[in-house]
């Protein structure tokens, strides 16, 4: 049946379609996308110094009633519970943000008290969440979430619309200062170290009674981070810049003191470290002793033992007995994470959108914040007890008039009949014993409140000892009246109660300054000069290389040659360049190689370069000296082919493109041309093709080449072999001896010939 001309007009109506822009779609998701991972995942909020992950796993401890002084519950649990209700994001996020926040070495103030393996300072990762458990710490009840039930902060619904959240929690503590904070978002990052509980109190304090204060003021205060692995900050000066923009970087150093050891011999003992250590970088700062050791950079250290313990941090540093000891300490500072940079970039969430904050903005975000937090509750307090003091004083006055309620309530028919009397006078239809009763109760006048307290009264109110407990309560609800009335109209009561506030969480919960702020001087150490000479460099087939003296090269040159694909002399203070099949040249310090003795294994080449055993082969290994003063002839399997001066090889880089591939080639040979003239191409199918060298053109490093010979099919370049004019070479191919004079000779990029 044809469809009626209004139906299709009906339905094109319906299914209009909208023109856009393409790249206005993309760049309006992106921000949005953008947004939402930098307020709802990546940045801390300014008021609460939280996350969303750790806001959201906090309050449903707080919700699963997983207290301070309740048993520990499975941090399983607690991340099922949370990804179920509140963080839709992953269970990993969740585990990660609880392990976090019970790491006392990474928080100034813990949040969260585990029980069970939660890691360690040397990066030991926690236990699986089945394992460890958790509750909430008691500094965390009293000041991140306590007051949650005065309605003190908005609520929101959470992602599926089933349960509401907190849109922030109730902090009495700035915890963005005493924590600190790390995060990445789009486009932007946060990180802000943590600091001293007690002088951040004092901080606040004082801008509460002096809102005008400056930075430099606050910074009586607050001295400068106090990072819980302790350590000192050396560039005291810089601080107050950094404060005052919310950006820098604060110059970190370990703490180390000087023992006396064994036999005479000195120890360099680290106590502390940079807060920036903590992790796989304790392992990377012995990993770096040890390499400057190898590197004979010194030749003052016996030998180095981490003897860290629950008791705390212990990194021993045996010393030969006439070490220059603060030169060593110089060179540490120097050459290894013993002093470190932390960025500072105090970014957060503030009215809604992300803000580069300094100390003092932080300060004033937060006060306001309690002075709201403060408001709401005592509004809702004030609300409460002015609805208790209407009860009580209907309780009061009902019970000098109790005779006259009892003859109501018995001559009432109904529950409405009495309460409408009581309200508002209402007799009709009571039964009064007399007139004078009915009179009376014509004039109460009592709220619906007081009216229906009284109704639901107990004789038992009437005794004498009741009355006058109502009585004293009555007082003492007049009084919260007034105190409360006095913190919601005067700034200086609510301040004063604030301040109370904070001087009761230091005086409970504050500990001594661990990190140390100075003015250090710039590490300098005089470096050992090396005594230059001349060594061996070897390399076998499997990429293991070592340097041994000349002497011993020269009384095992046979066995030596035998064993290693590489062998040549080379100055302990040069460098060697290794080309690979992908066309890339890595160059090693000659002082990286192990020197060492004539059964010495070696290092792998890949431990002291950027070479990649998994997708390169070495094909040509020469010293930087040499290479400079040569031309090398580079070819493909891909037949490509070109000549390279060697000066473009002289690089400080460690890694290099030697030359340009296509996406299906790789390099199979670097020749360094010396007297030859002629270039022999061999290919799989056991094609040969012979031509002048000259035919093929100088190009740079970058350049791709030329095609040395037309390949078909699938054949390629198998091998490649140099000769000079009227010399005789025979080479084995396939077990078969070919004479390279007998080639005929031919033109560069020919499809050669054939040979049986």
């Amino acid at each position: 049946m044809p469809r009626k001309t209004t139906d299709i007009a009906e339905e094109q109506e319906e299914q209009q379609i909208i023109v856009t822009e393409f790249s206005d779609v993309m760049q309006k998701s992106y921000i949005d996308y953008a947004m939402s991972v930098i307020i709802a995942r990546a940045l801390p909020d300014v008021r609460d110094g939280l996350k969303p992950v750790q806001r959201r796993t906090l309050y449903d401890m707080y919700e699963l009633g997983i207290r301070y002084d309740s048993p520990y519950r499975k941090s399983a649990r607690i991340v099922g519970d949370t990804m179920g209700k509140y963080h839709p994001h992953g269970d990993a996020s969740i585990y990660d943000a609880l392990v976090v926040m019970a790491q006392d070495f990474k928080k100034g103030m813990a949040l969260v008290d585990g029980h069970g393996n939660f890691g360690s300072i040397e990066g030991d990762g926690a236990a699986a969440m089945r394992y460890t458990e958790a509750r909430l710490q008691k500094i965390t009840q009293e000041a991140i979430l306590a007051d949650l039930d005065k309605d003190v902060v908005d609520f929101m619904p959470n992602f599926d619309e089933t349960e509401k959240e907190p849109v922030v929690l109730p902090a009495k503590l700035p915890n963005l200062l005493i924590n600190g904070t790390e995060g990445i978002a789009v486009g932007m990052a946060t990180s802000m170290p943590p600091h001293n509980l007690g002088e951040v109190v004092d901080a606040v304090k004082a801008y509460i009674l002096n809102p005008d204060i400056t930075t430099l003021e606050l910074m009586e205060y607050i001295k400068g981070p106090d990072f819980p692995t302790g350590g000192l900050v050396v560039n005291k000066d810089e601080l107050l810049s950094i404060y005052e923009t919310g950006i820098g970087k604060i110059k970190l150093r370990g703490r180390v003191e000087v023992e006396k050891g064994k036999g005479g011999r000195m120890l360099l003992v680290i106590t502390e470290i940079p807060y920036t250590m903590i992790g796989a970088n304790i392992a990377k700062f012995l990993t770096d002793i040890v390499a400057l050791i190898d590197s004979k950079k010194t030749n003052d250290i016996v030998d180095i033992s981490n003897q860290s313990s629950k008791e705390g941090m212990r990194i021993v540093i045996e010393l030969k007995r006439d070490a220059n000891i603060e030169n060593l300490k110089n060179m540490l500072y120097k050459k290894t994470k013993l002093e470190d940079t932390f960025g500072v970039n105090m970014l957060a969430v503030a009215d809604g959108r992300p803000e580069t904050l300094g100390l003092k903005d932080i300060i004033r975000h937060h006060v306001d914040f309690r002075h709201e937090l403060a408001t709401r509750k005592y509004k809702n307090l004030l609300e409460k007890e002015l609805e208790k003091k209407e009860i009580q004083e209907g309780l009061i006055h009902a019970c000098e008039v109790i005779d006259l309620i009892i003859e109501i309530l018995r001559g009432s028919k109904d529950l409405k009949m009495a309460k409408g009397c009581l309200v508002e006078g209402i007799t009709e239809g009571i039964k009064f014993k007399t007139e004078g009763s009915r009179r009376m109760a014509a004039q109460l006048r009592f709220t619906e409140k007081q009216a229906g307290a009284i109704l639901d009264m107990r004789l038992y109110r009437l005794i004498g000892l009741e009355l006058e407990a109502l009585l004293k309560q009555h007082e003492a609800t007049i009084k919260n009246i007034d105190t409360y009335k006095d913190i919601l109209t005067n700034r200086k009561s609510m301040d004063k109660l604030i301040i109370k506030e904070l001087e009761g969480f230091k005086k409970e919960y504050d500990r001594p300054r661990r990190t140390e702020i100075v003015n250090a001087e710039e590490a300098v150490y005089e470096e050992k000069k090396i005594e230059e000479m001349e060594v061996v460099f070897l390399m076998d087939r499997f990429g293991y290389a070592r340097t041994i003296d000349t002497a011993t090269y020269d009384r095992n040159k046979e066995t030596i040659d035998e064993e290693n694909r590489y062998v040549f002399n080379v100055m302990n203070t040069g460098r060697v360049c290794v080309f690979t099949n992908k066309g890339t040249m890595h160059t090693i310090k000659v002082l990286d190689v192990p020197f060492g003795k004539l059964r010495d294994k070696g290092t792998p080449i890949d431990n002291i370069s950027n070479y990649d055993t998994q997708t390169e082969h070495f094909i040509y290994v020469c010293t930087l000296e040499r290479l400079i003063v040569q031309k090398l002839m580079f070819v493909t399997k891909n037949a490509m082919m070109k000549q390279v001066f060697g000066t473009e090889f002289d690089v400080t880089k460690r890694s290099v493109a030697a030359t340009a591939l296509s996406e299906d080639d790789e390099l199979i040979t670097v020749y360094p041309i010396v007297s030859e003239d002629l270039v022999i191409l061999h290919t799989k199918e056991g094609y040969f093709l012979k031509f002048d060298i000259d035919e093929v053109p100088d190009k740079k490093k970058t350049a791709i080449g030329v095609r040395g010979m037309k390949l078909t099919g699938k054949d390629y370049i198998a091998d490649v072999f140099f000769a000079a004019s009227g010399c005789e070479e025979t080479v084995e191919l396939d077990g078969k001896q070919v004479d390279l004079s007998e080639i005929r000779l031919a033109k560069r990029d020919g499809k050669g010939s054939r040979r049986r």
